[in-house]
């Protein structure tokens, strides 16, 4: 997984691979600036994020 960095004014996007998040199930759990937020896997391969 790479890490996003900062050169200059210019951004550097990561890209994730959806496979690799959710390798161990259908649900992680990511978090942003002390909160909790969940981001899953439905049954229709979408993706729902949710706090």
């Amino acid at each position: 997984m790479e890490v996003p960095a900062v050169t200059g004014s210019q951004l550097v996007r990561q890209r994730l691979n959806s496979a690799e998040l959710f390798s161990s199930g259908r649900e992680v759990v990511i978090e942003h600036a002390g909160e909790e937020y969940r981001l899953r896997l439905t049954r229709q391969d979408k993706l729902i994020l949710t706090k």
